[in-house]
């Protein structure tokens, strides 16, 4: 399952665990969550089916700020996201997308390197949590 720029990490939980200590280290990692999005939810409410899956908009502006500072149309990609989700097997993933691949999309990699790899050490920490083993 490979997407451009797309991590995806096997989550060693369920899909409301997940989302569950998502909510956990977003919040004490000092991130905002601004918005959180069930689409199984609004599936259902159309008659439609659709497995778990949750979107999970959050960030702060001491993080973003300076890459918008460096290309505006990054906003379009912040704040950042991070999907849970359940597959066709019942298995949960963890999906996000790769802080250095939304720099380079936008022509600021070179410019954002710190900041990139700051977001994605905190993001690779935050997704090593919540797909962890047991409770």
């Amino acid at each position: 399952m490979a997407i451009d720029g797309l991590i995806s990490l096997r989550s060693n939980v369920g899909p409301k665990q997940t989302a569950d200590r998502l909510k956990a280290e977003l919040q004490a990692s000092g991130l905002t969550l601004f918005a959180q999005i069930d689409h199984a939810a609004g599936a259902a409410s159309a008659g439609l089916a659709l497995r778990p899956t949750e979107l999970f908009v959050f960030g702060n502006a001491k993080g973003g700020t300076p890459l918008m500072q460096a290309a505006q149309t990054i906003g379009i990609d912040l704040p950042l996201k991070a999907l849970v989700w359940e597959d066709e097997a019942g298995v949960c993933w963890f999906s996000y997308n790769d802080p250095a691949w939304l720099a380079e999309r936008h022509g600021v990699a070179e410019a954002a390197k710190q900041v990139t790899a700051n977001m994605s050490t905190l993001l690779g920490a935050i997704a090593k949590a919540v797909t962890a083993g047991g409770a």
